[in-house]
């Protein structure tokens, strides 16, 4: 059986992921990602996509994030009905990213129209709500090593991949005319020993892998995370200022809030107010309480007595009053917004009013894609553009990679020592040029790993031709 692989994105860059299979007469894609970063990127959004949305028969994601799953209000819009398959947290999660994200883009179409910054007359959302209530209704949610078919010949299974609540690897086992073949997607694969969540589950065996390599150039990110982030709290006090912290509503704002209570018990920085500023995260730190068998954490420990998320020192700010209202503390407070690349949100706000100020400290826990207004502040611009306006950067810019989702170099290959024999073709993916063509240099040299490729968007390859 001829099986093709069109990818549509997550292609030498770390946003958008898609990769199309043509498996016989069955057409399925793995994640649906919307692009973000460089205007090149944001722009694919917006163009004709590649192939008719509604002969694709069905969607397979492995995680919530938007750059696996943002894109699927406009597939469903431009005529994609078919079963979108995850795990049932990450649909618990997708719900709650997918609505916000279209009605985030409805109010900022919404004001760009009032402000006039936009060249688009009127400016409009790539989608909107009703597109994402859609997509819901498309939902088929699944367990964790639940044999899942998704076609005569085809069927999937969801393996903890450690890097946000209910985010899987992908193993998908093709029925051929002679023999069964076996395709590994790692999605993003987390880190080991992590606070919250369970270590990336191996993987013995696969014909074909697709690996991500967003950091996939770094031999090691830092191993004591909590020790840094306690040392820029610290300085930032020292200094009366508050630290401002852009973090993804899921994952990071929760282990940012556990890392943080174990600072102040230990004495290691000042008891202090930390304002949650994202009604996006609110919900998602809830969903920690249903969605048990997805991470470490005990009943106990989420009780409203001793909840790891939800004691004295934090404030979560619902109201756009209680958010506005964070403008008025001028020190000593921690102030945890989203989005995590400062793409958009209640985070702009705060970079607006906290940049110019020379007290404060900008910090930066997550991965920054190249484009982004967060990569651009880490690349020492000294004016950023917000809401149409150039805002100036005076504020100490710091950045702890240790708390990142993604596994590192090391942790990359830690996990694919664990192949009883190498793939017998592999795709590196999800990573910026340069970090992706050296972790496939990696595999060849240091693995002796044969038909490492490194794809770029739109290329297209047959999968098992010559194997």
């Amino acid at each position: 059986m001829d099986v093709q692989v069109k990818f549509l994105g997550a292609a030498q860059s770390v946003t958008g992921s898609k990769y199309l299979l043509s498996i016989g007469t069955f057409t399925v894609m793995v994640d649906c990602g919307m692009f973000q970063g460089l205007k090149e990127l944001r722009e694919r959004n917006w163009d004709e996509f590649p192939v008719d949305p509604a002969t694709i028969n069905a969607v397979v994601i492995t995680h919530a994030h938007i750059d696996h799953t943002g894109y699927l209000p406009s597939l469903v819009r431009q005529g994609f009905n078919g079963p979108v398959y995850c795990t049932s947290a990450t649909a618990g999660l997708a719900e709650i990213l997918l609505l916000d994200a279209a009605k985030l883009q409805e109010e900022e179409a919404a004001f760009a129209a009032k402000e006039g910054f936009s060249k688009h007359h009127p400016p409009l959302p790539l989608y909107y709500t009703h597109d994402a209530e859609q997509v819901l209704n498309l939902l088929r949610p699944f367990e964790f090593d639940e044999d899942v078919m998704i076609h005569d010949t085809v069927r999937v299974k969801f393996h903890n991949a450690g890097h946000i609540l209910g985010a899987a690897l992908v193993e998908m086992i093709i029925n051929g005319p002679v023999q069964e073949k076996t395709i590994i997607f790692s999605g993003d694969l987390g880190r080991y020993n992590h606070p919250i969540l369970r270590d990336p589950v191996s993987a013995p065996y696969a014909d074909i892998l697709f690996i991500e390599s967003t950091y996939g150039n770094r031999d090691t990110l830092n191993e004591f995370p909590a020790r840094q982030l306690g040392n820029v709290v610290s300085e930032t006090f020292q200094h009366q200022g508050c630290v401002v912290i852009p973090a993804f509503a899921v994952g990071r704002t929760q282990t940012l809030i556990y890392y943080l209570r174990e600072l102040m018990e230990m004495g290691d920085i000042p008891t202090a107010t930390i304002y949650i500023d994202s009604p996006m995260a609110i919900s998602v730190t809830g969903l920690y309480k249903k969605y048990f068998p997805y991470h470490k954490l005990r009943e106990q420990d989420l009780e409203n007595q001793t909840s790891v998320f939800d004691y004295p020192q934090v404030k979560y700010c619902r109201s756009r009053e209680s958010s506005k209202a964070i403008n008025d503390v001028k020190e000593n407070a921690i102030i945890i917004s989203a989005s995590g690349m400062c793409a958009g949100g209640r985070i702009l706000h705060h970079l607006i009013h906290r940049l110019p100020n020379e007290n404060d400290t900008l910090l930066f826990v997550g991965y920054q894609a190249e484009g982004t207004r967060g990569r651009k502040i880490l690349e020492g611009n000294p004016t950023i553009k917000i809401f149409g306006k150039q805002v100036p950067v005076r504020c100490h810019v710091r950045k702890i990679e240790g708390l990142s989702g993604h596994a590192d170099k090391l942790e990359l290959l830690q996990w694919v020592n664990n192949f009883k024999r190498p793939p017998k073709k592999t795709f590196v993916v999800h990573g910026e040029l340069e970090s992706a063509t050296a972790f496939a240099e990696t595999l060849t040299t240091e693995l002796s790993w044969n038909n490492v490729t490194v794809p770029d968007y739109l290329e297209s390859y047959s999968l098992f031709e010559g194997i």
